[in-house]
This record gives C-alpha cells, structure tokens and sequence, in this order.
C-alpha cells in the first residue's frame, strides 16, 4: 500500500503543478492568477472537492503524444461560496494554452450536468487559447457539447462567466449563453475572430483590447455585464451576484436580517425623496439618487453601467428581500428608451424573472429614442422586447413613476395594463400621450396659427393641456396608478408591497415556449 500511496501522491503533485513552475511563473508574470489559486479564492476555505484530476488527452497525432498533462488544461469540481453549494470549472493557461479538446470538454461537461441534476449555480473561470487545432474536429465538437448544456441550464441554475484571459472563436459562445459575463481589465478579450483575420477580411487595424476587451464589451457591444482592475475584484463580484440569486429556479432568493432604522413604520420614511425631482420637467436629475434612498444601504449592484446609460438595471435589497432595478435614468438622454437600453433592461428582466426575482421599476420616461438609426436598427423589435419580457414576467412586479410616463413608453415600463401588481404615482409623475407643449401644438395647430400673439396662444394651451393630463390623477382614477403617493413613503410602501406579494403565483397558458422578438 505504501508504494502505491506514493505513486498517488506523485501524480496529485504534478497535476497541482499544471504546465509547470516555469509557465505557473509566466501566467504571475502576465498578472494573472493559475487556474487553483482562482478556485481558491472563490470557494469558502477546505470546500473544493476535485473531479477528473488525472484525467489526460487521448491524441498521438501532431506531437501531443509527448505531451500529456494531468488534468488536461481544466479544473473542475464543486464546494461552497458562502456556504451554499456551487459547481466550478477554471481553464488552466499553463497546460496547452488552456485549450479545449475532447477530454478537456468532458470535464466541464461533468460538472455541468452536476450543476443541473442537483440545482445549484455553475461558475466558468475562462482563460483559453481556443479550440485545440491537434485534435481538429473533436474540439468543435466539444464546444457544442458545452454550449448544448448551456441552454439546457439556461433559466434552471444561475450561470456566470468570468473571462480572464483570451477568449476567441468558438469559446466565446459558451460565456455569451450564460446569465453573467465578469471580465478583467487589460488582461482578457473575447471576440469570434481576432485582429489579424480582422485586417485580413476588412484591412481594419485594430488591437486585441481595441477589438474585445473589457472597455469594449462593456460599453460598445453590451457583451460584458460588469468588468473589474483584477481577478481578485472579479471574484468578489460573482460572489456578489451569486448573493441576490436563488440556487435554481425552483427556490427563492435568500432574505438578509433587517432592522427598521428607527423603529416602526416612521423609520423608513425619506423626507429627502421629496426634494429629488427638480421644478423644471426638462431638468435632468440622477436616478441613482431615488434608488439609494429606496433600497437598503449599500445593497446596490449595478449591471452593464456603462452600456446604454439612458437606462439603469442591477440588484439591491429592501428589507433584506433580493429585487431587480430596472430605472429610466434622466440625467442620460433624458432617461429615453432606445435599442441599446431596450435590449438591455429586457435581458436583465428575464434574467430576474428565470431566478424568482421580484422587479421594482423606477419611471421617468420621454418616450422612445426617434432618429433614422433607431428605425433602420431595429427600434420596434428591440423595444417589444423589453414589452415582451415585462408582460411575460411572473415575478411580483411594482412600479413607481417619479415624473415622466409618455407615450408607448409609459405601456413598457412595467405599467399595469401589462400586469405590474403594484402602480405608484408620485405627485410629480405626468402620464399622457406626449408632453403638455407638444401636445397643445398638435390639438391647436390651426387655433395658435390663426391667433394675434401665436407664443402666447400655444402657451395658453399647454397649461391647459398639462392641468388635464400632466399629472398622475387622471391615470389614479382609471385605476391605472393604484395610489398617488408622498415620496418620502416610497420605500415604506415598496417593503409593504413586495411583502404582501411574496407568495404570488401565475398559471401560465399551456405552450411549448413563446416567441420574442429576438
């Protein structure tokens, strides 16, 4: 037994070893972590319990059969993150590249159907040169095994990608199917085809990070749901989102302990809420304001805040019950709807709904984005998605207007007609058609014309149009705004409202699946 404990104790010291001290050094060089000490910093402390450490490639053909690895490239196996059970896969640079081939694809597979037979989230730390080109079409096909198990997870278990490393070709897709994409600043990049086919193809001259990196993904494509200075930061946001969300779609999100600050009903009130909304309705003001005073103290997760900035999505806590955010945000284009912000808050909405996260949406909203690029892109697809992802949520759903719901707009936005549970109004809030100037000079176009002093005219009107319709009382008395509220009693009345829908249920129509706009 003792000869064979030291056979086994050699081989579990050269897999720890992975490509080697000499690439282990190479991999600290770059600033980057290896592949073990990722997977030691996000579970908790003695929880990892590895599968499929000995296992090897099983190709002779272009020189591999003088290079196996224990391992073969990936780590992977289950423990805890805060006590509650994840399963892991962490791509090891050293080894090959971190290339994916057959036995490396099966590894990650493993831990997948793991993840979905037992309900609990799947953490993918990424760092690969790409598809194993030795091994030719069995590393395609082990992509496709992957991204088939991706989909089949989707909506089940909780899915985050962190990128921390190259990230190309096929490999991309794997992250872009799951819930959240983490990437680290200067030291990773994703996209399908990189710099050299780029000049090739289309004689652009771009780098790697100009192409697909952090900076990119996070305010150009969208691709990047949030992006950290380093991989220890990275870690501590999946940490962070993995707080807000339930194990699998089957369960709730975890309640935190709360306190009422002072006491009784009287210490949630935020006199401050009453002074946000500026006296000038073309007064731009910073939405995020509202939501610090609304959510629990420093309980804010914001997501892709630097895509589409017009709109603000992210988690945060009242009470200590996980919600989704979603708020027009006016100090950005006026808080306008436009195809980046539509695309954006409609994902986040479905991602809230597939894991039993209750929505409060903050409204101050325009209209949507007009323009010739808005029509050409897409804007009436785009925009009924966020429509379609609203009306086909399950999750308790409460509104708040804080000024502005015009047009289409004010239907998006979560409004009750689409099936919001709960509809504040603050008295500032204006729900109309349009706003009161262009409104009055559609209605009277002939009228002010035709009038002695036309400014005056036209002003005349738009009073009178803003004291029928620039208000939230008209709307309050459709029913269509269930109560007209003091600001300060927002978040006092949001703890109630989520409180009392807590055990909401929806039957949903029988049905295959439905079909968004896509």
């Amino acid at each position: 037994m003792e000869k064979s404990m030291d056979r086994l104790e050699r081989m579990q010291a050269e897999a720890m070893l992975g490509g080697g001290q000499k690439r282990i050094d190479a991999q600290h060089a770059k600033g980057k972590l290896t592949a073990r000490e990722r997977v030691g910093l996000l579970l908790d402390d003695g929880s990892f319990e590895e599968l499929g450490q000995l296992v090897t490639h099983r190709s002779n053909l272009f020189g591999l059969d003088k290079q196996h690895f224990l391992g073969d490239g990936v780590v992977t196996g289950y423990g805890t993150v805060n006590g509650r059970p994840v399963y892991v896969f962490s791509q090891d640079f050293t080894v090959l590249g971190g290339s994916l081939a057959e036995a490396h694809a099966e590894k990650i597979c493993r831990v997948m159907d793991l993840a979905l037979d037992n309900g609990a989230p799947v953490i993918g730390l990424n760092d690969s040169g790409g598809a194993r080109i030795q091994e030719g079409v069995v590393s395609l096909g082990g992509y496709a095994d992957i991204f088939h198990r991706n989909v089949q997870a989707s909506g089940v278990v909780p899915q985050i990608s962190a990128i921390l490393g190259p990230c190309a070709g096929g490999a991309v897709y794997s992250p872009a199917l799951t819930d959240f994409i983490v990437m680290t600043e200067g030291t990773s990049y994703m996209f399908v085809t990189g710099p050299n086919v780029v000049k090739t193809v289309t004689h652009e001259e771009v780098t790697a990070e100009q192409l697909g990196g952090a900076s990119t993904h996070a305010s150009k494509s969208g691709v990047a749901h949030l992006t950290c200075p380093n991989e220890v930061a990275v870690i501590d946001q999946i940490k962070a989102l993995l707080s807000y969300l339930p194990q699998n779609c089957e369960e709730q999100p975890a309640m935190e302990a709360y306190g009422v600050n002072s006491g009784g009903a009287g210490g949630e009130l935020r006199p401050a809420l009453r002074d946000v909304i500026p006296e000038s309705a073309m007064q731009p003001y910073d939405i995020r304001t509202v939501a610090a005073e609304i959510l629990d103290a420093d309980s804010f997760l914001e997501i892709q805040p630097d895509y589409a900035p017009n709109i603000i999505v992210g988690f945060g806590r009242i009470a200590g019950r996980s919600i989704g955010l979603v708020a027009n945000q006016p100090a950005y284009l006026a808080g306008v709807l436009d195809i980046n912000a539509s695309k954006k808050a409609a994902r986040f909405v479905r991602t809230c709904d597939a894991f039993n996260v209750p929505l409060l949406v903050l409204e101050d909203v325009p209209g949507f984005l007009p323009g010739t690029d808005q029509e050409w892109g897409g804007i009436i697809s785009n925009g009924a998605k966020l429509l379609y992802a609203f009306s086909e949520a399950t999750v308790p759903r409460v509104t708040v207007i804080t000024r502005k719901a015009y047009g289409g707009a004010y239907d998006v936005m979560n409004s009750k007609h689409i099936g919001a549970d709960m509809n504040f109004a603050w008295p500032s809030a204006e729900i109309a058609v349009m706003g009161a100037k262009g409104a009055a000079e559609i209605i009277f176009r002939k009228e002010i014309s035709e009038a002695d002093d036309p400014a005056g005219k036209l002003a005349e009107k738009e009073a009178e149009y803003a004291e029928l319709f620039a208000h939230p009382y008209r709307a309050a008395s459709r029913g269509y705004v269930d109560e007209v509220i003091d600001p300060a009693q927002t978040r006092q009345k949001l703890i109630r409202a989520f409180d009392m829908l807590r055990n909401k249920s929806v039957a949903r129509p029988k049905r295959k699946h439905g079909n968004p706009p896509l």
